[in-house]
């Protein structure tokens, strides 16, 4: 049976490309057929390789899964890819937080030699689909995995937010956010949301600085559909998913954000170190979190 990984990497580092490398001749030697993207194939430099669109769904498609050497935006960029096809997404953390990281880049030949053996398993992340009017007109419709915002451009948005079809409150804000759990530690965190646990099902309203007695962050149902309305005759705003995809929106704008009918996968990898760890332990090494005192479960 004919293997094949696709591989993308951040190739603005000179280290993610050396390490892009080393991933790609491992997998090679193994007998694995390895794509490239398009875009990254002559910075990348091997021989032997697959070069495939970089803006083509299409280029993952039987992929047995997607190695991402970069940061969690890197791995955002990918899932735009993975996602239509199923590919599982094992990122490589070469950036500074990288929640969505599988394995840091100290276990990089390790986590390639997983791959080879097929020591991982893959987990399903929620995604939110949103869909944005303005007098009946589409403005956008697209996807989300870690956020939707609605965003202030130069003077502070007037919105009325919504949850299953009745009104919730008003706010004179800079932006509210959409979220699932996995963007719980993204924009959503630095705005005061909540922490939630990636299998925890579950959706996120995060008012940004509103300037209301009732502003807090809300964790509803991940059957219920939120929307943010900018007041008509306010300013209007921006429309932002994943930090990565931009719309306008006018006043008078509706935006509507429901679960995704589509989740982006994640490969989770056996018997490497420093990976596959408890969310918990997760949180603590990325935030660096204080633990010192801790004597565990008292064990007769």
């Amino acid at each position: 049976m004919n293997r094949t990984v696709l591989v993308a990497v951040h190739t603005g580092r000179g280290a993610a490309v050396e390490s892009a490398r080393l991933v790609i001749n491992r997998l090679v030697g193994a007998g694995i057929n390895v794509r490239v993207l398009d875009t990254e194939a002559r910075d990348i430099g091997c021989g032997g390789v697959e070069v495939v669109p970089s803006d083509d769904p299409g280029s993952a498609k039987d992929a047995e899964v997607m190695i991402v050497l970069g940061g969690d935006g890197s791995l955002l960029r990918s899932a735009e890819l993975a996602k239509p096809a199923g590919t599982p997404l094992l990122g490589v953390n070469l950036g500074h937080v990288g929640f969505l990281a599988e394995a840091e880049v100290a276990d990089l030949a390790a986590a390639v030699d997983s791959v080879v053996a097929g020591r991982y398993d893959v987990e399903e992340r929620m995604t939110i689909d949103v869909l944005a009017r303005q007098n009946g007109r589409v403005i956008a419709d697209t996807w989300a995995l870690n956020e939707v915002t609605v965003e202030k451009q130069e003077r502070m948005l007037e919105v009325v937010a919504e949850i299953d079809g009745r009104p919730l409150s008003r706010w004179g804000c800079d932006g509210v956010i959409c979220a699932t759990p996995t963007g719980s530690t993204a924009y959503a965190f630095s705005a005061g949301g909540p922490v939630v646990w990636p299998e925890v099902e579950a959706l996120l309203l995060v008012p940004i600085s509103a300037h209301a007695l009732f502003a807090r962050p809300l964790v509803v149902s991940p059957r219920s559909t939120m929307a943010v309305e900018i007041l008509p005759d306010t300013p209007g705003g921006v429309l932002w998913c994943d930090g990565r995809r931009r719309f306008e929106l006018p006043s008078g704008s509706r935006v509507e954000v429901r679960r995704g009918a589509e989740p982006v996968r994640l490969a989770r990898l056996h018997g490497v170190e420093n990976t596959g760890a408890p969310f918990t332990d997760r949180l603590v090494a990325k935030f660096e979190l204080p633990v010192q005192g801790w004597r565990g479960r008292v064990r007769p």
